[in-house]
């Protein structure tokens, strides 16, 4: 029986979410009934605790930076073990928005217009006309977003404040109106489209994860050709940034312009049955106990 090892938790700002994906992918993978699971809640000492496992494969349930930037990938390797999910010059690439959206860009994907900023800067002076978005480069979950509506007089105060934790390397990006859509792909197949409803001013932490926050739409309830659009552009990304495994990709549609702009691609998806790419894969007649199977049967170490 294969050992699998799925790794989760953590040390980075996801840990709460890792921690959720990776206790529901153990216990998926133990629905199957082949394979001889067990969970390392990762610390800096990960290298040991994966020598001690001697598992056959890692099911990587890690989020955030060093779980999904390429540097847990490159241990992986290090230590010759296949792991599923995205490999390192990918993670490292997705992960970096502003790297990633260069990408999109030399493959005809559309992107919202941005500038590179320290947070001193996006917080003495507008870095666009307002409303626009204040990112992180390289942080998931919508940690660190600030929304500059239209209007505001002076920049984002909470960039200087003590509570920042998000780093000084920001992205300012226009704002882009209109419906929040998400689509994963599982290997070589973009999966559907769904849409997110939530009454927030945009798809923060608490609409993703708090209860009530948010309501997807799977289906996503669209025209024929934005479906398709959508579809299309999710596994041009994916192919593009050198993705395996499973990916989901975040899109803004504006319904006034008929403009379809892609956010930002996951390497490391949330991964609860509730989560996204696993309510699509079950629209799909996937369940989630199959989704995990895939993704296990499916890792790879390619050094």
């Amino acid at each position: 029986m294969k050992r699998v090892a799925v790794v989760y938790g953590g040390w980075s700002s996801e840990r709460d979410v890792s921690i959720s994906s990776g206790t529901a992918m153990a216990k998926a993978a133990r629905e199957t009934g082949k394979y001889d699971v067990i969970e390392i809640d990762a610390t800096r000492e990960l290298a040991q605790q994966l020598k001690d496992a001697a598992p056959d494969v890692v099911l990587n349930g890690l989020h955030g930076p060093g779980g999904e930037d390429g540097c847990v990938q490159g241990l992986f390797e290090v230590l010759g073990i296949p792991y599923t999910h995205c490999g390192v010059a990918a993670s490292a690439v997705a992960m970096d928005k502003r790297k990633s959206k260069a990408v999109y860009a030399q493959n005809d994907i559309e992107i919202a217009k941005d500038v590179k900023v320290t947070r001193a800067e996006a917080s003495a002076e507008h870095p666009l006309e307002p409303p626009y978005v204040i990112k992180p480069i390289a942080e998931g979950s919508s940690f660190g977003v600030v929304m500059v509506k239209k209007g505001t007089n002076a920049p984002a105060d909470i960039l200087m404040s003590e509570s920042w934790t998000y780093g000084d390397n920001l992205m300012a990006e226009e704002f882009i109106p209109g419906r929040e859509l998400s689509v994963g792909v599982m290997g070589d197949r973009a999966l559907c489209v769904t849409e997110i409803v939530t009454l927030r001013e945009f798809y923060d932490f608490d609409a993703k994860y708090a209860s009530g926050g948010s309501r997807h739409v799977v289906p996503a309830d669209l025209p024929e050709d934005v479906t398709r659009r959508a579809l299309k552009a999710s596994l041009k990304a994916h192919q593009a940034l050198g993705c395996r495994g499973v990916t989901r990709s975040d899109f803004r549609y504006d319904d006034e312009r008929d403009r379809l702009v892609i956010l930002e691609t996951n390497t490391q998806p949330g991964m609860t049955p509730t989560s996204l790419v696993p309510e699509q894969a079950a629209h799909l007649g996937i369940s989630f106990p199959e989704l995990v199977e895939w993704m296990i049967e499916d890792a790879s170490c390619p050094r």
